[in-house]
């Protein structure tokens, strides 16, 4: 079963995305800021995808934490897909669109066949085992 972690801190979306994922049988762990993300990822059986905010602490700390992770050799194949509302936003500006190390994008209010697609293109189906 792939293991996905969701990194944002709006605790409804994080509920949301629970049961969305859950529900195709993926394995949902949660974080709530990127430093608890990081230290998911680092532990001995990090998840096989990280579905991150951008906007959370700070106006871009899913940006840092996408560099870091990227920056990291031990972490920098691990997928990343970023999920956010930023693009509607008053901070829309201050993202600097070329230089995040992303494998995807989703827009908010996430559509479920499109994180569907996404996630399959990744990781395969949520149902079945991943070696």
């Amino acid at each position: 079963m792939a293991r996905i972690l969701v990194v944002d801190d709006d605790a409804d979306f994080q509920v949301i995305m629970r049961r969305m994922l859950e529900g195709e049988g993926y394995e949902v762990a949660i974080a709530t800021n990127g430093d608890e993300a990081l230290d998911i990822v680092r532990q001995s059986e990090p998840p096989d995808l990280v579905l991150l905010d951008v906007m959370m602490a700070t106006t871009l700390e899913g940006v840092d934490v996408a560099r870091e992770m990227k920056g990291d050799p031990t972490l920098e194949d691990l997928p990343i897909i970023m999920i956010s509302s930023i693009a509607t936003s008053p901070h829309a500006a201050e993202f600097p669109e070329d230089e995040v190390p992303i494998d995807g994008w989703i827009t908010k209010p996430v559509q479920r066949s499109v994180l569907l697609k996404i996630l399959d293109r990744f990781v395969g189906e949520g149902s079945e085992e991943t070696t």
